[in-house]
């Protein structure tokens, strides 16, 4: 069980490989700035939530004990709640994208990663709430947190959308803080 939970999160490292790419060509001067601005805030948080979905693989094995499941999910999605909501401000901060209804589309992004930090806020109630010491409820209730995990990265996934959508993709995938390693496939 643990490990499916462990493959259904890996969903949210899914979302930030996104970001990942070789670039394009010569990208819009000012987009590409705009980007880098942003890319450069981004990096350390990636940095967390890759970080973050190494150690809930790690505890997803059969001999880990239901309270380190709990501690380490739970400090996990406290730290990708905080990495969301932080992508969130970069991209207000960095201010307006050099691109066709960018303050539209800027504010679609940020409201996507904000949507994402709360639902992993969330998530990390109901795995605080768990009873590591009932096994049968907690197995069910780790089940019903990965089930959660589909809906909690749509925002980050709607965010990435719409700047892409927004012509911001290529001045995106071209920054070296915006590019993740390619993870492994999971099981």
């Amino acid at each position: 069980m643990n490990k499916k939970f462990a493959a259904a999160l890996s969903g949210g490292a899914a979302l930030m490989l996104v970001l990942s790419g070789c670039g394009g060509d010569e990208t819009d001067q000012k987009a590409g700035s705009w980007a880098k601005k942003v890319c450069d805030q981004w990096q350390p948080q990636i940095a967390k939530i890759e970080a973050a979905n190494v150690e809930i693989k790690r505890v997803a094995s059969e001999s880990s004990k239901p309270d380190e499941v709990q501690k380490t999910d739970s400090a996990a999605f406290g730290t990708m709640t905080e990495s969301y909501k932080a992508m969130a401000a970069a991209l207000r901060s960095a201010g307006v994208p050099p691109v066709k209804n960018g303050a539209a589309t800027q504010e679609a992004a940020a409201k996507g990663f904000e949507t994402t930090s709360t639902g992993y806020a969330d998530l990390k109630t109901k795995t605080d709430a768990l009873d590591p010491q009932d096994k049968a409820k907690f197995a069910d209730g780790l089940k019903e947190v990965a089930g959660g995990l589909k809906d909690v990265t749509k925002g980050g996934q709607d965010a990435l959308a719409q700047l892409k959508a927004g012509g911001l993709g290529e001045a995106i995938n071209g920054q070296k803080g915006c590019q993740v390693a390619a993870a492994p496939a999971s099981q």
